[in-house]
């Protein structure tokens, strides 16, 4: 069975996988976050999705043509739920104290008290209110969700958030979600946090805010990936990357390849 990919997720997690760089080969194509052109794939049989993103899946061009397409288990995406609002947190505590002091020179800055600051959590899914769950006993709470809340209350919740995280799906309503008015909504030395998408972020829009010194963020997910766009300049300090690891924990890497195994078996006996 020759396997495509376009993702790095299982490296380590490969052996005994027979893998092509081929499309026209390939049986099977082991997806990560970006998307496939299912035509070019003329032998395909099966479609695995390492992730929860379901955006860049063509499920409905893979069902008109009877390809499988499988996703990770329940267990395994719960595992990628909770693991990726640890990260995000980690995250938030990582710029929170970005300023804290430095060694060389050796200076202890002063700060404000962590609880007394505002964590605005932009979409409470399954990752979302994970992280208010995570967060709660650090600092004080903010929620926004379009299920819950209307959006003319969001300025408000900017204006005052000393950070902000963003769990929403990558969707036509939500590309470009935070573009430059709510960016510039957002209170002077705030934090923007993104363990999301990317595209739900203008990324010119935040180029200039972080630019202009007003805000800082950062980020786990991009507009293209690997990132080597206009914000990389700013890493590691106003624009603090990391490679779109935020679930990738042994859990979720050994479910994964359990869910291709079984896509495997599935197609060899269909």
């Amino acid at each position: 069975m020759k396997i495509f990919t376009n993702t790095s997720t299982l490296v380590g997690y490969d052996e005994g996988l027979y893998f092509t760089k081929d499309k026209a080969l390939a049986d099977i194509v082991l997806m990560g976050s970006k998307p496939i052109r299912i035509e070019e794939y003329p032998k395909l049989k099966g479609i695995f999705r390492a992730g929860i993103g379901r955006d860049n899946v063509p499920e409905v061009v893979a069902s008109e043509k009877g390809i499988l397409v499988r996703f990770p288990s329940p267990e395994t995406i719960d595992i990628i739920f909770s693991e990726t609002a640890a990260f995000t947190c980690s995250l938030i505590f990582k710029m929170m104290y970005e300023e804290a002091g430095t060694v060389h020179p050796w200076v202890k800055h002063d700060r404000p008290q962590l609880a007394q600051r505002k964590l605005l959590v932009i979409g409470t899914g399954n990752i979302g209110r994970r992280v208010v769950d995570y967060m709660k006993p650090f600092m004080k709470i903010d929620t926004f969700d379009v299920i819950e809340n209307d959006l003319s209350e969001l300025s408000e919740k900017l204006c005052h958030a000393d950070c902000v995280t963003l769990h929403i799906p990558k969707n036509d309503e939500n590309t470009a979600f935070m573009d430059a008015e709510k960016i510039g909504m957002m209170k002077d030395k705030s934090i923007l946090v993104n363990t999301a998408r990317g595209a739900i972020v203008d990324e010119a829009a935040l180029y200039q805010e972080i630019q202009s010194g007003r805000i800082k963020a950062a980020f786990d997910v991009y507009w293209q990936e690997p990132y080597e766009g206009i914000l990389k300049e700013f890493h590691p300090h106003s624009f603090y990357m990391t490679p779109h690891i935020a679930s990738t924990c042994s859990g979720f890497l050994h479910g994964c390849r359990v869910g291709l195994d079984d896509l495997i078996s599935e197609v060899n006996h269909a």
